[in-house]
């Protein structure tokens, strides 16, 4: 059996994808309203019944709004400010601290996502 709880959080930034060919609209510089979702398993819960106390995460809110937020997403991921990019960002950043996070979703409209997962690696 396997546990997953899921938080959202939510900011928004700029990029531009300078690799796409000349007159691809996302070449140019634009915005998104994106949301961010971690997933943490579990194999059993703690103690107090949980995967972990969502309020364990609010470092992860703090590091967006300081880190993300309201920024040009291409001076904090180079060239390569994809969704994709964004999601294996975050995970990298958070996965020493929170082990059993398994998965990062990004989306930067309501239709499209970009996922890192590593479900199932994690039994603890």
């Amino acid at each position: 059996m396997t546990y997953l709880i899921s938080k959202t959080f939510r900011f928004a930034a700029a990029h531009h994808l300078p690799r796409l060919p000349e007159g691809h609209k996302c070449r140019r510089v634009h915005g998104h309203n994106y949301a961010v979702t971690l997933v943490l398993e579990a194999g059993r819960l703690d103690e107090q019944g949980m995967v972990l106390d969502y309020g364990e995460l609010d470092e992860v809110r703090s590091w967006i709004a300081h880190t993300l937020d309201h920024r040009d997403l291409n001076d904090v991921l180079g060239d390569l400010a994809t969704a994709e990019a964004l999601a294996d960002y975050v995970y990298s950043t958070w996965q020493a601290a929170y082990p059993r996070l398994c998965e990062v979703t990004v989306s930067e409209t309501p239709d499209t996502t970009a996922t890192i997962t590593m479900r199932g690696a994690f039994r603890v």
